[in-house]
Formats: structure tokens, C-alpha cells, sequence
């Protein structure tokens, strides 16, 4: 299965706060015109601080048409790499 796991958190809080290291950033404020590139997997995973920016992101991808799975993880320590 082809999927990605997206942490859209600020860059700041990816870069000071830690991350996953099996996961990218996109944050969400630049979420939006990164959509289209997310299109083409089968599964995507998102992640933030708490799940609420996660489920914006989820929406965003909802709106543009993604119809595979979309899993909303909520804080990105729930990551398993």
C-alpha cells in the first residue's frame, strides 16, 4: 500500500518539538496547494499536536475529491514508524 504520513504542524513546532522521523511536513497553512500532490496515495495519515489541525487537513483533502482512506491520529506521538 502506497501511503504517506503527513505532519502539518508549523515547520517551528516540527523542527523544536519533534517529530516522527517516517513522517513529512506540510503545514497546514500551506496544506492547501500541496493537495494535489497527495492525490495520487492510497492512505494518508495525519498528525498534529492534539488532532484538530489534522482534521482541517482532512476535510481540505475530503474537499478536493480524496476518497481512500484518510486516518486522523491525532497528537504525532501516536506515530508508530
Amino acid at each position: 500500500m502506497n501511503q504517506i504520513i503527513v505532519d502539518v504542524r508549523t515547520i517551528e513546532e516540527w523542527e523544536y518539538d519533534g517529530h516522527a522521523p517516517c513522517s513529512i511536513n506540510i503545514p497546514l497553512d500551506r496544506f492547501p496547494e500541496k493537495v494535489q500532490e497527495l492525490l495520487s496515495y492510497d492512505k494518508i495519515i495525519l498528525v498534529c499536536r492534539s488532532g484538530g489541525r489534522a482534521g482541517v487537513a482532512q476535510s481540505l483533502l475530503r474537499n478536493a475529491g480524496y476518497t481512500k482512506p484518510v486516518e486522523n491520529l491525532g497528537p504525532w506521538q501516536n506515530i508508530k514508524c
